[in-house]
């Protein structure tokens, strides 16, 4: 299962500046996921970190992934993120690695696995790569929580 951009914005809340999900080409609802993050010289983030050598920051990478996670962990249910009538929290980030540096021109492959996927509380493998290479992985915990009127 694949998603473009215009699918991907109807099953999650985030947008520019912090939707950092592309595209995805594989997908397995409740199991696992690939997407792509094109990182280009236009994030806003890289006026900052840094305007001489301009650099992902390693948080980004992570909120990337938990929001490819979440990509999987809702196509099979009726209500999704984007809904507005749940919050998925980021909660839990474990044994977070950062291997190499993403810069401007690079493809990030986002890619999750499924520890556990419950009604309150997901967690995930997940890594990142370039060109093959490793930049991050971590184990990475979400919360769902119903959001009251």
């Amino acid at each position: 299962m694949e998603l473009d951009i215009k699918q991907i914005m109807e099953r999650l809340p985030h947008r520019f500046p912090m939707l950092l999900v592309d595209r995805v080409i594989e997908m397995v609802p409740g199991k696992s996921i690939v997407a792509i993050k094109n990182v280009t010289m236009n994030e806003p983030f890289f006026t900052g970190h840094f305007p001489h050598h301009p650099v992902m920051p390693g948080v980004l990478i992570i909120e990337a992934l938990a929001q490819a996670a979440a990509l999987f962990s809702f196509e099979d249910n009726d209500v999704k993120p984007a809904d507005k009538k749940m919050a998925y929290y980021l909660v839990g980030v474990d044994g977070a690695r950062f291997r190499r540096p993403v810069v401007p021109g690079d493809q990030l492959r986002l890619e999750a696995t499924a520890d556990k996927i419950s009604r309150s509380i997901c967690r995930y493998n997940a890594k990142a790569t370039v060109d093959g290479h490793l930049v991050a992985e971590a184990k990475i915990m979400c919360a769902i929580r119903v959001l009251e009127d």
